[in-house]
């Protein structure tokens, strides 16, 4: 027997080693069983918590398009905002120290993301207000996803990430796709007109469109980060990947991003896809494609080449689905075609689909939007949320991955908008007093008649809105948006200003001595401080809701005066002249909304507040000797004159002659001798046959007034018969209107600043009342 030499055993063994190795590498690289561990292990120390109080380890994420749409990478500039306006972070996430080890490694953070997230505002029961899930349509489970759908993806991108034989695989790696894609990258260096296909696999793919800037992948570095990442995030549940390869596949599909589409926008999932391309419905697809397709079935063939035309489009989304539907179409038919080939589909049933064209964009018919006017609170707070972020665009705020309570009482909400929508029927205007003597008429356009109501409840953290509604169904919001000058709402104001003169008073005249609050108590320009001292000084112990009581029952004249304004002489009246000689307290008066009560109440706040400066202005102005008051309103006459000629600038400028004229003309025309002041203003040489004609056609009601009338009117408003304070009185125009629509007539190209300078002697003579 002969005896072996030693260097081939030794040699032998090398070699069965190496046997060995490869035979383990290559296990290793088709079951990742070594790896699947390591990672596994790795990934279970990936976790977060949510702790009290703002976090001391937290991480945000980059400029990847889903962390950008998500508000993830704008969360920073979120934070520093709400603490500025005076919120304060109730808790946050603290990640794990290895979490925050793979964030410094370069990775993205792994954990369970959303493939579907979009703002969603609760009511004050927290049950939804309002919810913008972006994508809309998608898949819940896997199980929901047709056969055909699923095999047609993997054979296309990914085509070994469903193999059940070693259920510890990476799915975020094939080696052979990847070695040849190396291969063909290496190749294509000597030829560079060689198409290089992808190596990627869905899970990598998913990384890359996700957290890559700009959804791309700018570099080998760039690559390797995606591929740790994936593999990472693949071993979050355990060492077998299996269900995280079923979740890919449905997160793929649910978000692939699919370009912009017209009047839907960013379009991301088939589900979406499938609708804003082509306006079909995706649950619809899906029950067809779920089916067993039968011969000559044309929806199945359909319904597959749409879906299918969705995948192989992401390549190139833009160009394929916005640009050259008929590449989109020729590409589509090929990979039928490879479909076809592989068994995956019948022959038949490619044929049948390559005659299907892929429908036009434009045949999708939007459903109707919600009714403005049933959204009016949430809009707002919507629109609120947005400032607080800093956000220009609804449209980005509500892809945000954000949730909001707010105070809205929902059910009341619901009844208040529907009952003032009702007013538009002359049945429930009736019922509610609407019509009726001076108010709304059966007849009139009940429907555009806008009612608004906010409603607020008093709680221990401050007052809370529960009610925001109106009827005007547009996206305009009147009680956030509109700016009313109103009799009923300035009475409003001006009652609270009253009554927190009072109170005001009340608490300073309080800590007063006696000696002190007699003096107050004494007859003086200011009433109210007058009044308030009296009642103190009969009960020095009397509460703040008794003098506030005692406020709102002081008597007040209902009687008509002449009033000084900024216009001149002014006459203010009643709604109803049974008021008229009246005295009245300030209960009945806000009461039946008494306009010459809250003409004196006021004047009384202006006395007040003229009278309270140490300054004295109440003094100067009193005492028309002092040689400050001439000063004083001279100051006040040029501030307060340029402000409107600024405003009736703004207003008339750009405009012709004629255009300016047919303004003012349009809001006399009611009354023959308001258009005559004016036209006589505007046209001092016109005859007297060109003014009739003038009045004739403005004011058609003039036509039977005699000619003895006319003459007079005529002659009456010539003009050199006013000054210019008492034609803007009795036009009802404000004078400074007159002066600049004259001035601009007679130069067009005078600027504002030139207009300033030509004013001064028409201010001076507007507010001429106030020096005498």
């Amino acid at each position: 027997m002969h005896k072996v030499p030693r260097r081939i055993l030794i040699g032998l063994g090398i070699l069965l080693l190496l046997i060995g190795l490869i035979g383990l590498v290559a296990w290793e690289l088709v079951s990742s069983a070594l790896e699947a561990k390591y990672l596994a292990k790795t990934a279970q120390k990936m976790t977060w918590q949510i702790r009290s109080g703002p976090s001391d380890r937290i991480r945000y994420p980059g400029q990847g398009p889903y962390d950008v749409r998500l508000g993830y990478s704008k969360l920073p500039d979120y934070l520093a905002r709400l603490d500025r306006a005076g919120w304060q972070i109730d808790q946050q996430a603290r990640i794990s120290i290895q979490m925050a080890r793979a964030d410094d490694l370069g990775l993205f953070l792994p954990y369970h993301e959303k493939d579907q997230a979009g703002l969603t505002l609760l009511d004050s029961d927290g049950k939804q207000l309002y919810q913008g899930q972006h994508p809309t349509r998608v898949y819940r489970r896997f199980e929901e996803i047709p056969k055909v759908l699923v095999d047609a993806l993997l054979h296309i991108e990914n085509r070994e990430l469903l193999t059940e034989q070693f259920p510890t695989r990476n799915p975020a790696v094939e080696w052979d796709r990847l070695a040849q894609a190396l291969l063909e990258k290496g190749i294509s260096l000597v030829d560079t007109d060689r198409n290089v296909p992808g190596g990627s696999t869905l899970p990598t793919q998913i990384e890359k469109y996700r957290h890559s800037p700009e959804g791309l992948t700018g570099s080998m570095s760039e690559k390797l980060r995606q591929m740790a990442t994936a593999s990472l995030r693949a071993y979050l549940d355990g060492a077998n990947t299996m269900p995280m390869r079923r979740k890919t596949v449905m997160a793929y599909l649910n978000t692939v991003p699919l370009a912009a589409a017209p009047r839907f926008g960013e379009v991301n999932g088939v589900g979406d896809g499938l609708w804003a391309w082509y306006g079909l419905d995706f649950a619809e697809i899906n029950r067809i494609l779920a089916s067993k397709p039968a011969s000559r079935d044309t929806a199945y063939a359909s319904a597959l080449k749409h879906v299918l035309s969705l995948i192989v489009a992401e390549r190139r989304p833009s160009y394929y689905l916005a640009a050259n539907r008929k590449a989109l179409d020729a590409l589509t038919d090929d990979h039928l075609d490879l479909l076809a080939s592989a068994n995956l589909i019948s022959r038949e049933l490619a044929n049948r689909a390559k005659a299907v064209k892929l429908r036009s964009t434009r045949l999708r018919i939007d459903p109707p939007a919600p009714r403005f006017a049933d959204q009016k609170a949430t809009n707002a707070q919507r629109i609120r949320v947005a400032a607080l972020l800093g956000e220009p665009r609804l449209y980005d705020l509500d892809r945000l991955d954000l949730a909001v309570d707010t105070t809205i009482n929902q059910p009341a909400q619901k009844i208040v908008s529907g009952y003032l929508q009702s007013l538009a029927k002359a049945e429930a205007a009736a019922a509610s007093g609407l019509i009726g003597f001076r108010l709304l008429k059966p007849e009139d356009p009940l429907g555009q008649v806008i009612y608004s109501f906010t409603l607020y409840e008093k709680a221990p953290s401050g007052n809370v809105l529960r009610i925001q509604a109106d009827n005007l169904n547009q996206p305009f919001d009147i009680n956030s948006q509109a700016r009313l000058d109103l009799g009923s709402t300035a009475k409003l104001r001006t009652l609270v200003t009253y009554l927190e003169i009072i109170a005001r008073l009340h608490a300073d005249y309080r800590a007063l001595d006696a000696k002190v609050l007699v003096q107050k108590a004494q007859p003086q320009r200011d009433v109210l401080a007058q009044w308030v001292a009296t009642r103190l000084l009969t009960n020095r112990s009397e509460t703040l809701a008794a003098t506030l009581d005692a406020a709102m029952g002081r008597p007040y004249s209902a009687s008509p005066e002449t009033f000084f304004t900024g216009g001149g002489l002014h006459n203010f009246a009643n709604f109803d002249a049974r008021d008229n000689g009246r005295v009245m307290d300030v209960w009945e008066a806000t009461k039946n909304s008494v306009n010459l009560v809250y003409i004196r109440i006021m004047r009384d706040i202006v006395r007040h507040y003229a009278s309270a400066s140490p300054g004295a202005a109440a003094r100067i102005l009193d005492d028309a000797s002092n040689p400050m008051r001439a000063t004083y309103l001279m100051r006040f006459v040029d501030k307060e004159g340029r402000v409107f000629i600024h405003r009736f600038y703004q207003r008339h400028q750009g405009r012709t002659a004629a255009q300016m004229a047919e303004d003012l003309y349009a809001r006399v025309r009611a009354n023959p001798r308001r258009f005559t002041s004016v036209f006589r203003y505007l046209e001092p040489n016109a005859s007297f046959d060109a003014y009739v004609a003038a009045l004739h056609q403005q004011v058609p009601a003039s036509a039977s007034l005699s000619r003895k009338t006319l003459e007079s009117l005529y002659k009456t408003h010539a003009p050199d018969a006013y000054n210019l304070a008492d034609r803007g009185y009795v036009t009802q125009i404000h004078p400074l209107e007159l002066w600049v629509v004259q001035t601009l007539r007679a130069a067009p190209k005078t600027d504002l600043k030139a207009l300033d300078e030509q004013g001064a002697e028409a201010r001076r003579e507007v507010y001429n009342w106030l020096f005498k």
